[in-house]
């Protein structure tokens, strides 16, 4: 029996990619203060794409909504070593569920097949190129968050939002 398939072209079939999306950005409200940062333009560039939602805070077991956190002592890079810590502003060491949903986000961007991630600006798991200070006074500095760090250690490609418009 030959059943044509409208994908099927040339003995290829037609994939989409797979790109990993911080949950927020495409509405959900899974942000520490329970709302969602939705990126309309973002989603509307996306349209060809299979977004895998991810939001590792939850994906490691905080709840939302929850204490805003901060990485202290440094970035990501710097937790994954064990050099710095994630704390909340209640003063509570949040470190594991921020590593343990960095490991989770890894799980399922290989399950699904992602190679890369649009990750949500200045978040301590997925800021790509700046995060809070550590102070909890507003300030940023260079640095990438925790689940951003992983990912590029396992060559999951990263950006944020603002790179892609």
């Amino acid at each position: 029996m030959n059943i044509e398939n409208p994908k099927h072209k040339e003995g290829m079939m037609a994939v989409k990619r797979v790109i990993l999306i911080s949950a927020c950005l495409l509405g959900c409200k899974c942000r520490y203060d329970g709302t969602g940062k939705r990126h309309q333009s973002l989603i509307e560039r996306l349209s060809d794409v299979d977004c895998v939602p991810v939001c590792p805070e939850e994906l490691g077991g905080l709840p939302t909504p929850r204490p805003r956190a901060e990485i202290q002592g440094g970035d990501g890079q710097d937790v994954l070593n064990g050099h710095a810590q994630v704390v909340s502003e209640r003063g509570q060491d949040v470190t594991e569920p921020f590593i343990r949903g960095a490991q989770r986000t890894l799980e399922i961007a290989r399950t699904s097949g992602a190679t890369e991630a649009i990750l949500k600006s200045r978040s301590p798991s997925c800021g790509c190129h700046h995060i809070a200070s550590g102070k909890f006074d507003g300030t940023l500095h260079e640095g990438k968050g925790v689940t951003a760090a992983f990912l590029e250690r396992h060559g999951i490609r990263v950006q944020s939002e603002r790179e892609i418009g």
